[in-house]
C-alpha cells in the first residue's frame, strides 16, 4: 500500500474546504488523485508511520465519515473522508495539530 506522507498544509479552515471540495467533485481527474484504500488499512498505516489515531470525528450530510487524526504530540495530522462501503481517502494532511478548548470549557469564551 502506497500512501502519500502528511504535508504542511494551510490553515484547518483551507483543509476543511479543500475536503468538502473533494466529497462534492464528481469522480474525474481531481478525485482520482486522491489516495485511497480500504479504510482499516489507511487507519493502520497513519497509526504504524506516523503515530497517529483519532481525535475528532464527523458525519457528512452525505453519509460519509469525516476523521481527522492526529500524533500524541501534534507533530503531524491527518484529516480522511470513509465512504459507507468502507473506502477511505486522504485529504489533507499537516504538522502542528492543536486542539482547542470547547466553548463550554472555555471560561471567557473562545481564545485567540
Amino acid at each position: 500500500m502506497k500512501i502519500a506522507a502528511p504535508t504542511l498544509c494551510g490553515s484547518l479552515w483551507g483543509s476543511l474546504a479543500i475536503a468538502a471540495a473533494l466529497i462534492a467533485a464528481p469522480a474525474g481527474a481531481a478525485a482520482q488523485q486522491v489516495p485511497c484504500n480500504k479504510r482499516d488499512d489507511v487507519l493502520g498505516h497513519l497509526a504504524q508511520k506516523y503515530q497517529e489515531v483519532p481525535v475528532a470525528i464527523g458525519v457528512t450530510n452525505r453519509g460519509g465519515l469525516v476523521e481527522v487524526l492526529s500524533a500524541g504530540d501534534g507533530k503531524t495530522w491527518t484529516i480522511i473522508i470513509s465512504s459507507p462501503d468502507g473506502k477511505a481517502c486522504m485529504v489533507a494532511a499537516g504538522e502542528g495539530w492543536r486542539d482547542l478548548p470547547h466553548q463550554a470549557d472555555a471560561p471567557d469564551g473562545p481564545q485567540a
